[in-house]
């Protein structure tokens, strides 16, 4: 059931990075989904479920810029496809889309995300990338910069969010909105 529904998004899903308002770019692999993503979903805090009870079905789409690259946020993070069980908070494909498909309503934080997709941020750390010396990192939410802390940013049904790392002057305009499926 969930192998069959990440492999319909995987196919509805090709084209979804050529309608982002920003120019489509290929992204590459800084962090690969994890091999093993029960135990990445257990650190953080969210349980791996079996079925398609959802009392909470919204979607967000995550961009990740590094020096003005785009980095692609994998597929099936937070999804086990040998368990045939998922995060309530997860991807089906590369384009950046986070599904939230839970059997409540409540609140799922983009660091619950990058928790499972075993890549640390705060406010000063994106992955193995660190600011100070003149490098930042800058988080936006629908092109409105974010104070703090961007693990605590709460995920909202179409969000835009963008994580923006520069080790220099900062090199990209962050995206204020994602073009989403009809339905999505």
């Amino acid at each position: 059931m969930i192998a069959a529904a990440a492999a319909a998004s995987i196919l509805a899903g090709a084209t979804a990075a050529a309608r982002t308002h920003h120019p489509p770019a290929p992204g590459r692999t800084l962090w690969p989904a994890p091999a093993h993503p029960a135990a990445e979903v257990r650190a953080s805090g969210l349980p791996m479920l079996t079925g398609d009870d959802m009392g909470l079905h919204i979607h967000a789409h995550l961009d990740v810029l590094v020096n003005g690259r785009p980095v692609a946020v994998p597929a099936d993070v937070g999804v086990d496809l040998r368990a045939d069980t998922m995060s309530p908070l997860h991807t089906h494909d590369d384009t950046g889309v986070l599904h939230v498909e839970a059997p409540a309503q409540g609140e799922f934080t983009l660091g619950e995300f990058l928790t499972e997709w075993s890549v640390p941020l705060s406010a000063d750390r994106l992955g193995n990338l660190h600011t100070g010396d003149g490098a930042t990192l800058r988080a936006y939410v629908n092109g409105i910069r974010q104070p703090g802390d961007p693990a605590a940013i709460v995920l909202h049904a179409h969000d835009e969010i963008a994580l923006l790392y520069d080790t220099s002057a900062p090199s990209a305009i962050p995206p204020d909105r994602y073009l989403f499926d009809p339905g999505e």
